[in-house]
């Protein structure tokens, strides 16, 4: 065994005279173990958040979404697409038209986005989880149309589905809209019964979805459709796909995958994740430095070994050698134990839920939790740059005044 190293060893693990030392080394690690779990914690609590919410998000948001390029609306009945319509690999093809309208019920107004889409939308399988209460109906067999709302327009109007007294009244300008004395003449106004509540996230919950006929009537509009969103059978690999769409349906649109459909989400996530990485790194860096207090006195305290040691050859390489490492061990120590308590800790949460959120939602309960392997790499790693940093200073403050040292022997 390295000479420096099982010096460092003896001088970490045995007993110690000056009790002071023992305590400010404990501390040192005991902050070294507090900050590596809170890092492991915090991280795997944000990939159950961003796990969960991606989850939800495709129960409702399509694999890819075609978009124009320009504008609001295309024809959807281009030789492409409906070739594109009869893929093999594509389970679910929906045209979907949707804008902003004003809704209101009972006299109450709301300014929410109406979404029509075609049959295609309910072969969604995921789509019942989201429903709050009622069902996911847009059509029944007498020919009726109903209206799925989102749970914010249900909260903001008060809506009740077993109230069929009252029914939704949606409002939208009229695309040859006059200045007419009469105001609501220039708005073309539907009527649609609620037939259930869905709740995901606030970017969707204020959203009625409707057959795409009842939302070509509102907006009159007959064939342009706002986007068409695809999902694909299980093993289709969707950048290919997404590349092959992007391709052959040339420069005027722009295919969007999960991802590129929520852009602000992500940035949010990782500005948040990371955020708060720094900030725990920031206390990790004043833990660790507290091992240079540390081993500042444990160097006052072992004048006479160092003195002696030298006298016996040994270079100042060996003396720093011996600090280097005993920070070294406290920060290895304190990085592993806090890990692996982490670890535990977020273990029991995903198991048990024991940890609650504070808030009585549908979608969540309690805190979630994912593991990365890449953050327990990133940790350790971030730990031991710190330690390397804080355990060399220390060790260069160990030979200072060598020479007094031999001379007090």
């Amino acid at each position: 065994m390295n000479t420096s190293i099982y010096i460092a060893k003896r001088y970490l693990f045995s007993k110690k005279q000056t009790h002071a030392i023992n305590i400010i080394s404990g501390i040192s690690m005991l902050g070294v173990l507090v900050g590596s779990a809170a890092l492991i914690i915090i991280l795997s609590v944000f990939n159950g958040l961003e796990k969960v919410i991606l989850s939800l998000y495709s129960n409702f948001t399509p694999e890819l979404k075609i978009e124009p390029a320009q504008g609001k609306t295309f024809d959807p009945n281009t030789a492409y697409f409906k070739l594109l319509k009869n893929d093999k690999s594509i389970v679910s093809y929906t045209q979907v038209l949707e804008e902003k309208a004003l809704i209101e019920y009972a006299g109450r107004p709301f300014i929410g986005t109406v979404k029509g889409v075609s049959d295609d939308f309910l072969k969604n399988k995921q789509l019942d989880s989201t429903i709050q209460s009622g069902s996911f109906t847009l059509n029944d067999k007498s020919g009726n149309r109903y209206a799925v709302i989102g749970s914010t327009i249900q909260i903001s109007l008060g809506i009740a589905l077993k109230n069929q007294l009252n029914s939704l009244q949606i409002f939208s300008p009229k695309r040859t809209a006059s200045n007419s004395s009469l105001p609501m003449n220039d708005f073309v106004s539907r009527s649609i019964q609620p037939s259930g509540v869905f709740g995901i996230q606030q970017d969707f919950d204020d959203i009625v979805v409707t057959p795409l006929d009842f939302t070509r009537e509102l907006l009159e509009q007959p064939v342009n459709v706002s986007s068409i969103e695809i999902n694909l059978k299980k093993g289709t690999d969707v950048d290919d796909m997404q590349e092959e769409i992007a391709e052959k349906a040339g420069p005027g649109f722009v295919i969007k995958n999960r991802k590129e459909q929520n852009t602000e989400l992500y940035k949010t996530i990782n500005y948040e994740r990371w955020s708060i990485f720094m900030i725990l790194v920031f206390v990790m860096i004043i833990a660790i430095f507290n091992i240079i207090g540390s081993l500042t006195m444990l160097v006052m305290d072992k004048r006479k070994d160092i003195a002696i040691l030298t006298s016996l050859g040994a270079n100042k390489t060996l003396i720093q050698g011996i600090f280097f490492f005993e920070g070294m061990m406290i920060s290895l120590v304190g990085c592993i134990t806090g890990i692996v308590i982490g670890f535990i800790i977020c273990l029991v949460q995903q198991q048990f839920s024991l940890i609650k959120m504070g808030s009585k939602t549908s979608v969540l309960d309690a805190y979630p939790v994912a593991f990365n392997p890449a953050d327990f790499g990133l940790v350790f790693l971030t730990v031991i740059v710190i330690a390397i940093i804080a355990s060399g200073i220390s060790a260069r403050l160990s030979v200072q005044g060598l020479d007094d040292m031999k001379k007090d022997l």
